[in-house]
């Protein structure tokens, strides 16, 4: 007996996340691509736009929409996402997995009367299981939380929290402005948005859901020299020992499929191309300092999305997500 596939479409398909998804769910064994969505690239070839998927696809880029699939990705800009639910009918039973900022902090849709669950597997696994629709959390949020969730619930920290973090250029999106054009970005490092990031919100939102009194964070952004992936560097003051803290930690992912905590220190490309987030723990004197790893096209974004969908669908947590870090 034929096994029935999930059917998937792809709206905003043309954009790192949107050809990252791609790329992964020609992957996964229980999911058919039904369309891609694209206005940019209309009627074009998938692997025409994207040479890395010649001969592995024969999909088009399409200005129409099925609304008979099984579940749509959400992979256009901020505030597009509502449009998008406003402006087409989709079908009640059509699942949705946003991956912009729009139902991350406000979690209900008025004009489709959908409500959204935060996809953060690490916190809200089971809600997911049983939700049609899914708010896929942001790149450094997904980054900064999974290095601090054990901490504020186990009341760790003893004082403000600080956050360093840099990401790669595909964190800018697909089209180049003066700040993430290769030419000014290469050999450089910047600072952007100190102390306001937008995703300080969804984090502290996030946070505030799983521990009532926290201890404030405060977080830098930087702009790095490198394509993809964040590296997180998060440290506060304790008078826990080291080693308790790491059982804390090891505790509280040993059951999750993507978060592994290092006994060794940690770099960005031991994840890049992988699902994966690392995190390594270190005490000197009274502060400890939490560094955590993720490729934020994927964990951050495209894989994190697949991950809720197999959560949603209720198959492997790590189908499609088998992937090999690309350290060389």
């Amino acid at each position: 007996m034929k096994k029935k596939m999930i059917k998937a479409g792809i709206i905003g398909a043309s954009g790192y996340t949107g050809s990252e998804l791609i790329r992964l769910l020609l992957l996964h064994p229980d999911v058919d691509i039904s369309f891609v969505n694209s206005s940019t690239y209309t009627k074009k070839k998938v692997s025409d736009v994207f040479n890395d998927l010649i001969g592995e696809t024969e999909l088009v880029f399409s200005n129409k929409i099925n609304n008979s699939v099984d579940v749509i990705f959400l992979c256009s800009g901020h505030k597009k996402s509502i449009k998008f639910l406003a402006e087409n009918n989709i079908a009640n039973e059509t699942k949705i997995i946003d991956l912009s900022q729009d139902f991350r902090n406000n979690n209900y849709d008025e004009s489709s009367k959908r409500k959204f669950t935060y996809g953060l597997p690490e916190i809200n696994k089971t809600k997911i299981s049983k939700s049609s629709n899914i708010a896929n959390p942001g790149c450094f949020a997904t980054a900064i939380l999974l290095g601090l969730i054990p901490s504020f619930l186990n009341k760790i920290s003893s004082g403000e929290v600080y956050v360093n973090a840099i990401t790669g250029s595909t964190g800018a999106g697909i089209l180049p402005t003066n700040k993430t054009h290769n030419s000014w970005r290469n050999n450089n490092i910047s600072w952007y948005k100190p102390f306001e990031h937008q995703h300080l919100n969804e984090i502290n939102n996030t946070i505030n859901q799983i521990s009532n009194n926290h201890n404030k964070l405060n977080l830098i952004t930087y702009r790095g020299s490198f394509t993809r992936g964040i590296f997180c560097t998060a440290y506060y003051e304790t008078h826990m020992e080291e080693n308790e803290i790491i059982d804390i930690y090891k505790d509280y992912y040993k059951n999750h499929s993507f978060v592994y905590v290092s006994e060794n220190e940690i770099d960005l490309k031991n994840v890049i191309n992988t699902n994966k987030c690392l995190i390594h723990l270190l005490k000197k004197d009274n502060k400890i300092l939490i560094t955590s790893v993720i490729d934020n096209l994927i964990k951050g974004a495209s894989g994190q999305a697949i991950q809720n969908l197999n959560i949603m669908f209720g198959i492997d947590e790590k189908k499609g997500l088998k992937l090999k870090g690309l350290i060389y």
